[in-house]
């Protein structure tokens, strides 16, 4: 009997799909050398001389490089799937980026289907002009026949596409072995015509060549080597060429001449017709790749829940081979519309932006990836962070250099589908980069945060809210996020019996509640713990629970009505008391009818402050907590009432005058109200003043002393049992809040 592992392995399958150079390389050069390369490049030449012109193909193609790094490192670190461009960037900044860019990157793949057909029908009525051709005919003809191309086969495109490379290199043999037009002494830098930026923005889109490859990484043999090897080589391809071309030009032709004769490359060649063949390849070779390239995007984003619901069938695909002919006959639709359309010129110069903002975001992820250095993103082809951030700028200066306004547009329409995708929430089996951010930027203020002290400026409330499971004490998470206004930290925490959960079940918990908070829009942590019972559990929170210095520092709990567990439910107050720590306790009366969250524009909200042992501790602390419930916007259209009870008569005047001053001071807009007592107790000014209030704010005794703390909580509890919303207020002992309310 033969052994498993001396057996003989089993044959596999060769690898399909399309090569390097077939599938990156040729789709690659063939957009680099197109119809600027004929038509506008000896314009280059006249207007900014050999040298001016030699230094905007180096910068130029430097950005392009730049770019071409970027995407070779995203490309040898993950398997490039259908989607190219698209793919790379959602897997890195996430769907919603991915969307935002992807989006707008296919509708300028398919319209460029278009701008590419009319621009060779334009071509052919010019070059045989005696013939009356229209011109619409011809570009519906081309788009027609670019169109069953592609929907054939992807494979059948790329072998046309070498008829066309031996076209443009049968055009470019015929130009360098041509001869000069007339006698001439050659410009080395020309500063009398167009300005140098100006030219160079004419050039540059000839550079934007890589992503006809990118976009074909879906039908590559072998993506992870096909995609580096085949893009650099093409933008070597190109830069050499780029940079011979303008000596031949310049030796041979005049800078005015090289300005005013669009075809002067016709001229020079030894056969004029073979540069109208490389023209009519060019414009032909970037059509099929524009049709090859959008519908793999469109296939991608229908994928991945991009596109609405009802669009997910763009996503099919058919044969062996995936290919997106859903996908092609919508893009081969939306070109022939275009085609119908005919002028172009209106939107093209946005679609060029679209391209340059997916080589900007391109570069922005491989720098992320790179100045992160996470341990998931390990390229084969490793590029320093430094170089793609460069490239990244050099994108945005391009950008703004060749339409300030096209440039505006596309930013507006990209940030536009950026949170319509983001709003839909979409769920995703990947992760991305922007976490890796968070944690370096979480990391970096963490270890700020713990070299410093308090500050007084920038004191807002951390709540740790002991309000067990959310549905049944909602009222304590709604308060901690009125008081917060989505800028403070909130930690929605439950204490659970002992042995009830394990660490597996604890973390379900954790992420149902995350969950139910979400739905109610509430922004909160979630943390649980077991405990013997919820006080010890309280107390254990308190103690271990936060990160370096960024702990909470106030507790919001719920009044205790047992009067079995008020003592312990005491104690645990004095214990966060000593701890540092703010206490609220929020007392509800389920009795009253009114609610005071409910939608208060139709009435207008009342906060009592009842001032008492002074501005220190807990009477700011209770001013800042009462005019952060005012800032809320459901409640802006309140009042905060600050009380004051005298025993005297003729103390009511300086009362008075005292509040309105520490009002004025402090820049609170308040009604300053002070009560005389006229032999009434304290419990029943209360009870007569604040009966209509929506919040009353009372400030708790110090619990120094247990058993007497005991006594007082239960006397707070007597007056307000049947008093709306009143909320206890306990301030730390060694915290200034004065300074916080900015009284000197």
């Amino acid at each position: 009997m033969k052994l498993p592992f001396f057996s003989k392995p089993a044959l596999k399958d060769p690898p399909s799909g399309l090569g390097t150079f077939g599938g990156v390389y040729t789709p690659s050069i063939l957009t680099i050398l197109g119809v600027i390369m004929y038509l506008r490049f000896g314009w280059v030449v006249g207007n900014a001389g050999l040298i001016g012109t030699a230094l905007i193909v180096i910068l130029a193609n430097t950005i392009t490089l730049l770019t071409a790094l970027s995407v070779c490192a995203i490309a040898t670190d993950r398997v490039v799937r259908t989607g190219g461009a698209y793919y790379m960037i959602s897997r890195s900044l996430g769907v919603e980026t991915g969307g935002a860019v992807g989006i707008p990157l296919y509708f300028a793949q398919a319209l460029s289907v278009a701008l590419y057909t009319i621009g060779f029908a334009e071509s052919v009525v010019t070059a045989f002009p005696a013939y009356n051709l229209n011109q619409l005919y011809i570009a519906l003809i081309v788009t027609i026949g670019v169109g069953v191309l592609a929907f054939a086969s992807a494979d059948i495109a790329i072998k046309a596409q070498y008829f066309i490379m031996g076209a443009i290199i049968l055009s470019l043999l015929s130009f360098y072995f041509g001869q000069p037009v007339e006698e001439t002494t050659m410009e080395l830098w020309v500063t009398d015509k167009e300005p140098f930026w100006d030219v160079f923005a004419v050039f540059f889109p000839a550079v934007t060549g890589i992503m006809a490859g990118v976009n074909m990484s879906g039908d590559l043999r072998d993506p992870i080597k096909a995609l580096p090897t085949g893009t650099l080589a093409a933008v070597g391809t190109g830069f050499v060429i780029y940079l011979t071309l303008p000596l031949f030009l310049a030796t041979r032709a005049s800078g005015g001449t090289l300005i005013d004769e669009p075809f002067i490359m016709e001229k020079m060649a030894v056969w004029g017709p073979a540069i109208s063949l490389g023209v009519w390849g060019a414009t032909l070779s970037s059509a099929i790749g524009s049709i090859l390239g959008a519908p793999r995007i469109l296939q991608a984003l229908a994928r991945d829940g991009i596109l609405p619901p009802w669009m997910r069938f763009l996503g099919q695909g058919s044969g062996d081979k995936d290919e997106p002919r859903i996908g092609t006959l919508v893009t081969f639709a939306v070109a022939i519309a275009a085609v119908f359309i005919g002028d172009l010129n209106l939107i093209a110069p946005v679609l060029s932006m679209f391209f340059l903002t997916t080589y900007l975001v391109l570069n922005v992820s491989a720098g992320l990836e790179g100045l992160l250095n996470s341990p998931s993103f390990r390229p084969s082809f490793k590029v320093h962070w430094a170089l793609s951030w460069l490239g990244a700028i050099g994108c945005l200066g391009v950008m703004f250099l060749i339409d300030p306004l096209a440039t505006c547009v596309a930013g507006i329409i990209v940030i536009a589908i950026y949170f319509w995708v983001r709003q839909r929430e979409l769920l995703v089996t990947w992760g991305d980069v922007r976490r890796g951010i968070w944690m370096a930027l979480l990391r970096t203020a963490i270890l700020q945060m713990d070299r410093q002290t308090d500050d007084t400026k920038n004191w807002r409330p951390q709540f740790l809210v002991l309000s067990g499971a959310p549905t049944k004490r909602w009222p304590l998470i709604q308060l901690a996020q009125a008081l917060t206004h989505n800028r403070g930290l909130i930690t929605v925490s439950t204490v659970l019996p002992q042995g009830s959960r394990d660490v597996a079940s604890q973390a379900v918990s954790e992420r149902r509640i995350r969950d139910y908070l979400k739905r109610h829009g509430v922004q909160a942590l979630v943390r649980l713990i077991t405990a013997p019972n919820p006080f010890d559990g309280a107390e254990r929170l308190v103690e271990t629970y936060g990160l370096g210095s960024i702990v909470p520092n106030t507790i919001l709990l719920g009044d205790s009505q047992q009067m079995t567990h008020r003592d312990r439910y005491c104690q645990m107050i004095g214990n966060l008391h000593k701890a540092q720590r703010n206490i609220i306790v929020l007392r509800e009366n389920q009795d009253l009818a009114n609610d005071p969250w409910e939608d208060s524009k139709s009435r207008r909200s009342r906060i009592d402050v009842w001032w008492g042992g002074g501005i220190e501790g807990n009477g700011s602390l209770m001013l800042i907590l009462a005019y952060l419930l005012h800032s809320n916007p459901k409640l802006q259209k309140g009042q905060i009432h600050l009380k004051l009870v005298v025993m005297e008569e003729g103390a009511v005047n300086e009362a008075k005058n005292n509040l309105n001053k520490l009002l004025e001071d402090l820049r609170i807009d308040a009604v300053s109200e002070i009560i005389l007592a006229n032999g009434r107790t304290f419990a029943t000014i209360l009870k007569q003043s604040s009966k209509g209030a929506d919040f009353i704010f009372l400030g708790m005794p110090s619990p120094s002393d247990d058993k007497l703390f005991v006594t007082n909580y239960e006397r707070l509890q007597q007056w307000t049992k049947d008093l709306p919303t009143t909320v206890f207020v306990l301030a730390a002992p060694e915290f200034n809040f004065q300074e916080v309310l900015g009284e000197n």
